[in-house]
């Protein structure tokens, strides 16, 4: 019998944050090869294990963290100041491992007993997974598999097709996506991340052909009613913890441009003037521009304590709870952004060489800025539930 050691307890270990911090000399050291090479190396890959920032929002049932969402997101703002790749990876395997609290509890141990467990997935297509005698088979191909390099494990989103054709519904009466899991070497891995920014973060396609998958490795995310596991953070939709983890990237980032800018100011003399520091324009967006990032934080802080305060463990927050953390994503999301171009703009050339403390993370944001969690379209649907338009389905 294979006896699996369990790391020390919650009590004995320093804070999540206080783990990410420490381990940012080796992240920084470590991020000019992982932009080369596409992956996070040895040692630094063991370091993350070992840490457990990796199994944050793992119930402690199955060898996880739990951590409070704020905690959470501090961590990924940590270590994401030092590099945004793997402030990415960090955020997509936390996220792919609130699966969990859906799946047939043997099926989520056979998954992560393994201390060096990950999950990697691409966001659902038009693949349909063929309900089967005791499972589904699938076949497709998926983007954007975050981590997969990493994994031990992958998933697949896909709507099911009933032995008749027609597809499975849910409670609404809409076609249902269910999540396949299934080990890495089942997946062909597909090279295809040839991106400006974030490529660190290996981001490749992947695709399966014919693959039989047990009913009792697969579950569905858009049912929250449906979890197995109790506890006031998975009370939190995992479409909102998505968000959380995607704004602790996003913060870190654009803080860490901002303490460029600033060590830059301190010295930089631009030709024919002074000292960029002592410039009061200069001075006054930089104070500006503080506040705004750290109120936008504080927002998003304050949000989630408070819906946590209120959570009951049980039942899924309410459809205004998941509003407010939408909308203080959003806002986090965006001020980053603003941020991070202010320190790119005031930087003038000294921001656009390769190998700067600007360069990269620029080109990181604005991939990051690219993906769902950042579109504008958010305050539209918060602003409508503010008003009272209640919409059919919200995450």
């Amino acid at each position: 019998m294979n006896i699996i050691t369990r790391p020390a307890s919650i009590a004995t270990r320093p804070d999540p944050i206080t783990r990410a911090r420490d381990l940012g000399p080796a992240i920084e050291a470590a991020a000019a090869t992982i932009e080369q090479t596409q992956r996070i190396g040895e040692p630094l890959l063991t370091q993350l294990h070992d840490s457990r920032l990796l199994r944050l929002l793992l119930p402690r049932s199955f060898g996880g963290e739990e951590v409070e969402p704020w905690v959470y997101l501090r961590a990924v703002e940590e270590v994401s100041h030092h590099d945004a790749s793997v402030g990415w990876n960090l955020f997509v395997a936390n996220s792919s491992a609130l699966i969990a609290p859906f799946l047939d509890p043997a099926s989520a141990h056979a998954i992560y007993d393994d201390p060096r467990a990950l999950i990697a997935w691409g966001p659902p297509n038009a693949a349909r997974a063929k309900a089967v005698p005791g499972g589904y088979r699938i076949s497709g191909e998926w983007e954007f598999a975050s981590g997969c390099r990493q994994a031990t494990w992958m998933g697949a989103h896909a709507q099911v097709q009933q032995p008749d054709g027609s597809l499975r519904l849910n409670a609404r009466g809409t076609p249902l996506t269910r999540t396949l899991l299934f080990p890495v070497a089942q997946a062909h891995l597909i090279h295809r991340w040839n991106v400006i920014g974030l490529r660190g973060t290996a981001s490749d396609a992947y695709a399966l052909t014919d693959l039989f998958v047990p009913e009792t490795f697969s579950a569905t995310r858009e049912e929250p009613e449906s979890r197995r596991e109790p506890g006031r953070l998975y009370a939190f939709t995992t479409q909102g913890l998505y968000a959380v983890g995607h704004t602790g990237v996003m913060l870190g980032t654009a803080r860490a441009m901002l303490d460029a800018f600033v060590a830059l100011a301190c010295e930089k003399t631009p030709r024919n003037l002074g000292r960029l520091a002592d410039n009061a324009v200069v001075q006054s967006n930089v104070a500006r521009i503080e506040a705004k990032l750290g109120a936008a934080r504080a927002y998003l802080v304050e949000t989630l304590r408070d819906i946590w305060a209120t959570a009951d463990g049980i039942s899924a927050i309410d459809l205004p709870a998941r509003a407010r953390v939408r909308l203080a994503c959003t806002h986090a999301i965006h001020t980053a952004i603003e941020t991070t171009d202010f320190a790119y703009r005031e930087a003038g050339t000294s921001a656009i060489f390769l190998d700067t403390a600007f360069e990269r993370r620029f080109r990181d944001i604005h991939t990051a800025s690219q993906q769902i969690q950042a579109r504008g379209a958010h305050f539209e649907a918060v602003g409508r539930i503010m008003l009272g338009i209640i919409p059919d389905v919200f995450y």
